[in-house]
């Protein structure tokens, strides 16, 4: 058995805050979690904020970001004294960017919507995780049929680093469960059919029957409705075994 195939298998019964507690106190200082403060960000904030477990909390600030984001992230500053690490693109990339395609390129075809989507998310991100070993997301298996075969523990060679998803097996009703209970601060798009908040530009609210992730890119419409934070050599997750 593997070293993730151990780790998952031995935290497979935790709690939430349980497996957080455990994991800071396994990889002290070297464990990361980012949140975008969707309603599983949110849930996992509040056990680490809550439960003051020493475990770093950033944001990728893409600059294109709805004003109830923003809402939200003052929100849970103010509740919980803490101050959630920013990061933002690099300004002469966007500035390249922009003045080469437009302020909304990304609309014209997948290629510089993914180009946007790197310069955005995939460039700061690596600051963010630069020097850690652990990367905890709010991953869960029912938001797209693209991560049903996740787990709990995955590797990210690319990044030398692997990923905690400790709601992977939370359903949507669960997660707002836990949000109800604990009177977390969360996203009022939720409340307007937004599953799923990204940028603006980029995001609308779904239409009932509709996939969890069909408001994000909507108009790719052979879109995998991945921005490419959580992809490796062109996948989701590794392939088993690597």
């Amino acid at each position: 058995m593997g070293n993730l195939e151990v780790l998952t298998e031995s935290y497979a019964n935790l709690s939430l805050a349980e497996g957080l507690k455990r994991l800071s106190s396994e990889f002290p200082g070297k464990v990361v979690f980012t949140t975008s403060f969707g309603l599983e960000d949110q849930a996992i904030t509040h056990a680490i904020l809550s439960e003051q477990i020493p475990i770093r909390i950033a944001t990728l600030d893409t600059g294109r970001l709805f004003q109830e984001t923003y809402d939200v992230w003052q929100k849970t500053n103010i509740r919980y004294g803490a101050k959630i690490e920013a990061f933002y693109p690099k300004t002469k990339e966007i500035e390249s960017y922009v003045n080469q395609n437009g302020p909304n390129a990304f609309y014209d075809s997948q290629e510089l919507r993914k180009e946007c989507c790197r310069i955005r998310k995939l460039v700061p991100l690596d600051s963010i995780l630069n020097g850690m070993e652990v990367w905890v997301t709010g991953l869960r298996k029912d938001q797209s049929g693209f991560r049903t075969e996740m787990s709990l523990f995955e590797s990210d060679p690319s990044r030398n680093l692997i990923k905690y998803q400790p709601l992977l097996h939370w359903s949507f009703e669960e997660t707002w469960k836990y949000i109800r209970e604990q009177n977390v601060p969360y996203n009022v798009l939720h409340d307007k059919g937004f599953p799923s908040i990204g940028c603006a530009p980029c995001t609308r609210a779904i239409e009932p029957g509709e996939d969890f992730r069909a408001g994000r890119w909507w108009w790719e419409q052979e879109s995998k409705k991945e921005c490419g934070l959580h992809w490796v050599d062109g996948k989701l997750t590794p392939k088993k075994g690597q």
